[in-house]
């Protein structure tokens, strides 16, 4: 049961528009938001922060944002937001393959050198302690620039955001995520846990 309830996706008429974003991105307003939505000055500035970050500017695409975002909230356990970027990922063009197999990212070819560093980068700022080091700083910089790492790192702290956000309140995860999350984790023992 989650700490707070959602709101109606039309409760509030200030984040009404914004919902429209997330129709895109994961085909319906997510609950984080909809709880969210109880300050509305929080839901807006949450969802301007998201498009910032989503937008693609360099060479980062959609889909690895989001494969950056799964690498992210599994480093740090959130099953929420676990299944809503794989959901992403595969409207954004991922494959089953590409998705079912990030785990092994380091010794697939499915993987470009330059995404294989952008997901340790994923792993080691997600972690805590920090693991940010100067091979993992090298290595990103040898494949992507300023602009692109700043928009990678931007991608990991939002989901920082989201993955305290949706395990401390124990959302519930909407259906079409949870499909996805069974569909490319169920052998890594994905669950729904806590947000039921």
């Amino acid at each position: 049961m989650p700490l707070i309830e959602p709101l109606n996706q039309f409760a509030n008429p200030e984040v009404k528009a914004l919902v429209k974003f997330y129709n895109e991105t994961l085909g319906f307003c997510p609950n984080s938001l909809l709880t969210m939505q109880r300050r509305p000055a929080i839901a807006e500035a949450f969802v301007h922060i998201n498009k910032a970050v989503m937008d693609n500017k360099g060479r980062v695409t959609a889909e690895q944002k989001r494969l950056v975002g799964y690498l992210t909230s599994a480093q740090t356990g959130c099953r929420y937001c676990q299944a809503h970027t794989l959901l992403a990922a595969e409207r954004y063009g991922g494959s089953e393959a590409r998705l079912k197999n990030i785990w092994d990212f380091r010794d697939s070819d499915l993987y470009t050198a330059a995404e294989k560093a952008l997901f340790e980068f994923a792993l080691a700022a997600s972690s805590v302690p920090n693991a940010v080091d100067e091979h993992i700083e090298q290595a990103l910089k040898a494949h992507w620039d300023d602009g692109e790492i700043v928009e990678v790192l931007g991608v990991i702290a939002l989901f920082g955001f989201l993955n305290r956000w949706n395990d401390s309140m124990a959302t519930t995860l909407e259906e079409p995520a949870e499909e996805a999350g069974q569909k490319y984790s169920a052998e890594d023992n994905w669950t729904k846990g806590k947000h039921q």
